[in-house]
């Protein structure tokens, strides 16, 4: 009974320091991993010389905690998309080499996610320059961080939000000479001098996206991400700066129909604003001449009122 005791005993305290290990192991949780991948530095104990030791991380690795809360991914595990060998530091060297989801790895022939099209984006995208130059290695990845990203062109009626939101896109290749260097034996274009051709080239930047004139507009698609070659970009001013501009079927599509479903349709026809940017009026110009008609109908009444008292008297 004694040694029966004894070897229950072993076993249990066995069977604890095999819990304890698999703990020590356990694969670490969003904040597990953002205590380093949120900071400058990274603090461990060097195996070789048993000292701890500071390092800078690598920036492309450190991620804004409060950029990526907004993301669509946050609710997500890092190891839903990363290895889960990623356990301990140091990572393994191979690691760093293995294929990050594309959005068709999990999104594609989802019912879930079937309005948001993502096999006719693929479609589309696959017609683009980026695709036919450069194939494969050009991923979703390369314009949406899956860490950051936001469906702000469905999703918002800021106009200026999306934008920004757009254009950081394009620019965070095409106006970095590193990142543009990963897929390019070139240097970055100079964009201003190949836009000189476009007068009031920042006005144009800050409240217009480049896909406007880059892409082929697609009606069943928020966005468009068949990318032109730069030989087939739209020049033609007229097709902004105009009442029928095709701003209407891009860039205020989706806050036209969300102004249609809040406001009702005539409301939105009346007070769409949106051609403005492309037209020839102004809102100072706008504000005067109801100002200058209240004045008229003011007038018209008072004149009225003062002949039917005139007869009276």
């Amino acid at each position: 009974m004694r040694i029966s005791y004894l070897l229950f005993l072993f076993a249990l305290t066995l069977n604890c320091v095999t819990l304890q290990a698999e703990e020590k192991n356990e694969i670490p949780d969003v904040n597990g991993c953002l205590k380093c991948h949120s900071h400058q530095t990274i603090t461990f104990t060097n195996t070789l010389t048993k000292h701890e030791d500071k390092r800078l991380m690598n920036p492309l690795y450190i991620l804004d905690k409060d950029h990526f809360a907004k993301g669509v991914h946050a609710k997500f595990k890092c190891v839903d998309c990363h290895s889960a060998e990623y356990d301990h530091y140091p990572h393994k060297a191979e690691l760093k080499l293995e294929p990050l989801n594309s959005c068709l790895d999990c999104h594609g022939g989802d019912v879930k996610y079937a309005s948001y099209k993502f096999e006719k984006i693929d479609e589309e995208f696959q017609k683009s320059i980026h695709f036919k130059k450069i194939g494969e290695s050009f991923t979703c990845s390369k314009c949406h961080n899956q860490h950051y990203y936001q469906a702000k062109s469905r999703n918002s009626s800021i106009v200026s939000d999306i934008v920004l939101l757009s254009n950081e896109m394009c620019m965070s290749c095409h106006s970095n000479n590193n990142k543009f260097q990963l897929l390019s034996d070139k240097l970055k274009p100079a964009l201003a001098q190949i836009h000189e051709w476009l007068p009031n080239q920042e006005l144009h930047f800050k409240n217009v996206r480049c896909i406007e004139c880059h892409t082929q507009v697609v009606d069943s698609l928020a966005v468009s991400h068949n990318i032109l070659p730069k030989e087939k970009a739209l020049k033609n001013c007229e097709e902004c700066h105009s009442k029928n501009s095709m701003l209407e079927a891009s860039l205020y599509k989706y806050k036209n129909l969300q102004s249609r479903s809040q406001k009702g349709k005539l409301n939105t026809i009346i007070s769409n604003k949106s051609y403005v940017i492309g037209a020839y009026q102004n809102s100072w110009l706008e504000r005067a001449s109801f100002v200058i008609l209240a004045l008229v109908v003011l007038g018209i009444g008072a004149h009225v009122t003062a002949r039917i008292l005139k007869k009276l008297i």
